[in-house]
């Protein structure tokens, strides 16, 4: 078993944490300057979120099957944990297919630093919304 015990707690921790950026002028105006949709498909516990970067504001849809994304991103959750915390590099990950994405790569690579503050972010976010269990900084 992964790091998320089911679907419903990887959706609520990373959904959240994606509503977060959403609401961080520094990351999300970046986003929403690139006007993608993602896809992220993960697995062990299966679970997709819908990150929309299309309009005036990122909408974060969890378990949205039906808008068709720009770019798939797929992986297992524990990865995807993982990678909000800067431990996993991107291009290594594809490179190794711990992440699998459809789309175009390099508009992908291009938003990486728009989302370095992320990283510091997350177990901060971990922390302040009850997920101490989830943050393995501690």
């Amino acid at each position: 078993m992964g790091i998320f015990e089911d679907a419903e707690k990887g959706t609520k921790i990373i959904g959240g944490f994606f509503n977060l950026m959403a609401e961080t002028p520094v990351i999300a105006d970046k986003l929403l300057a690139a006007k993608m949709v993602i896809r992220f498909d993960y697995s062990d516990p299966d679970f997709s979120i819908v990150v929309d970067c299309s309009g005036d504001e990122i909408d974060v849809r969890p378990g949205d099957m039906d808008t068709k994304p720009l770019v798939e991103m797929s992986m297992s959750a524990d990865i995807a944990h993982k990678f909000w915390y800067g431990k996993v590099n991107l291009t290594m990950a594809l490179t190794r297919r711990q992440m699998i994405a459809k789309g175009p790569i390099p508009k992908v690579l291009k938003l990486l630093p728009a989302i370095k503050p992320s990283y510091a972010m997350y177990p901060v976010y971990l922390d302040q919304n009850g997920y101490e269990f989830y943050n393995i900084h501690k």
